[in-house]
């Protein structure tokens, strides 16, 4: 049996509960998950990559678990080049490449969309509030897209949702002292 790998790149604007559901779940599925943080040029990040990337990692090893591994090294703001730095790295031909139901509509547009099709297949996590609509599922028909569309339930949060209501329950426990004692993700006050 061959190995099956999971890429599971992320903003993580901060990591949530949500997150990690993903992380334990792919590691139920794939035999090796590989996850980094990356900058993603359609959306103005709250916190720099570093202390984005630090929060995951710590996440990840919070989790202890051999399946999921972190490497930032992969990272890209553009699929294309964090698929081609991971098959590098790791010397794989096949790759499950993860992406949200909120974000697949946007893979049309993707730089270097075309090659993407011929370097992975799309593992497809459906979000509440997120259905995959017809007109998509036409789309990745036409082109040819090789997805799954996974069953995995996840938490309904996001970190958008957290920076809006800034729960610190939505937060993995691990990442709690951590964003508190670095006044991270404070929400922004207007001033009169």
């Amino acid at each position: 049996m061959r190995k099956s790998i999971a890429l599971f790149g992320t903003s993580a604007d901060p990591p949530t509960i949500g997150h990690k559901k993903i992380l334990e779940e792919l590691s139920k599925i794939y035999a090796f998950t590989i996850s980094y943080v990356s900058n993603n040029p359609n959306k103005k990040h709250k916190e720099n990559i570093s202390i984005r990337s630090h929060l995951l990692k710590t996440l990840i090893e919070d989790l202890d678990n051999p399946k999921i591994i972190f490497n930032q090294r992969i990272s890209s703001q553009w699929a294309e080049e964090s698929i081609k730095n991971c098959k590098k790295i790791y010397e794989l031909n096949k790759l499950d490449f993860v992406i949200g139901s909120d974000l697949i509509k946007d893979i049309f547009c993707w730089k270097n969309f075309d090659q993407i099709l011929k370097e992975v297949n799309f593992f497809i996590i459906l979000r509440e509030g997120y259905p995959i609509e017809s007109s998509t599922l036409k789309m990745l028909e036409t082109y040819k897209v090789k997805f799954k569309i996974s069953n995995i339930k996840i938490p309904n949060i996001s970190s958008s949702k957290f920076r809006l209501n800034f729960n610190y329950s939505n937060l993995p426990t691990s990442l709690i002292d951590i964003v508190k004692k670095n006044n991270l993700y404070l929400p922004t006050k207007l001033i009169e």
